[in-house]
């Protein structure tokens, strides 16, 4: 569902957002976004946000230089009193992004308003994460997807590929769930974490799907969701192969249909 956000009067508390980025041989990208998320932070002193790097089974050579990277950015953001902050989680082996994610999570703070994930590659710059996060204290819905839409005032920088491939997957998962979304699979999404943590020991999808997993089920349990226009832009080659990864995805998505059902909203 693509619209505006509906918003609530504001609240001065504090609101805590636990984000957490999937990293699997990032290398350089991943230093690049913290540098600039640390940056574009600093400005935005009423959320508290903490990222939790979850290093997938990288390369020990680019699992330490991710660790690195957090290192530089938790000293920058101590030495400057903000109140983020940053910590890395080194998984034993490759499992892939949805076993990141569930693991970040797994790791979170009790009292987190928000559980997020973005991308490690910088395609969602950081500023567009802050502008999405600072939606957050006075949005009326429980889910919050970016989305990759060609509109005026967005840029969206991306292969003719890439979109096709993106807007047939989008359109066989609706046909499947009818969700009502645009683009579920942007790489930056955000759940009320009070109606997300009673679903997290249902998750099973170790990679590509869990985004659709968690929509459906968010939907099932009655959740309200917009979509939010976001720039994004193109960060080296696609990690999926041409033809057979999206026969694969497609077999995916049917399996997954048949364990959780369509996407039936609930009475909250």
């Amino acid at each position: 569902m693509v619209g505006l956000p509906s918003i609530l009067p504001y609240s001065a508390a504090r609101v805590s957002i636990v984000t957490v980025i999937p990293a699997y041989n990032e290398g350089d990208r991943l230093a690049a976004f913290l540098g600039d998320w640390a940056a574009v932070g600093m400005s935005h002193p009423h959320l508290a946000v903490t990222v939790i790097v979850v290093d997938d089974g990288s390369k020990p050579e680019m699992a330490a230089a991710h660790q690195a990277a957090i290192e530089r950015v938790a000293s920058d953001l101590a030495d400057k009193r903000a109140p983020h902050r940053v910590e890395f989680v080194r998984a034993d082996r490759n499992r892939g992004k949805g076993a990141a994610i569930r693991l970040g999570w797994s790791r979170a703070a009790a009292d987190a308003s928000w559980l997020t994930f973005i991308d490690a590659d910088g395609a969602i710059p950081a500023r567009e994460y802050w502008r999405m996060a600072s939606l957050l204290p006075t949005i009326s819905a429980d889910v919050v997807c970016a989305s990759r839409i060609r509109m005026a005032g967005r840029t969206i920088d991306r292969t003719m590929f890439r979109h096709f491939q993106g807007r047939l997957f989008a359109t066989f998962a609706e046909g499947l769930f009818g969700l009502g979304f645009y683009d579920t699979q942007t790489g930056m999404k955000a759940f009320r974490a009070e109606m997300l943590r009673p679903l997290l020991p249902r998750l099973q999808e170790d990679r590509w799907l869990l985004d659709v997993e968690l929509l459906v089920l968010m939907h099932q349990a009655g959740a309200r969701t917009i979509e939010v226009p976001i720039d994004c832009y193109m960060r080296g080659p696609s990690a999926l192969t041409f033809g057979l990864d999206s026969l694969r995805m497609g077999v995916q998505l049917v399996k997954l249909r048949s364990r959780l059902g369509a996407g039936r909203a609930v009475a909250r």
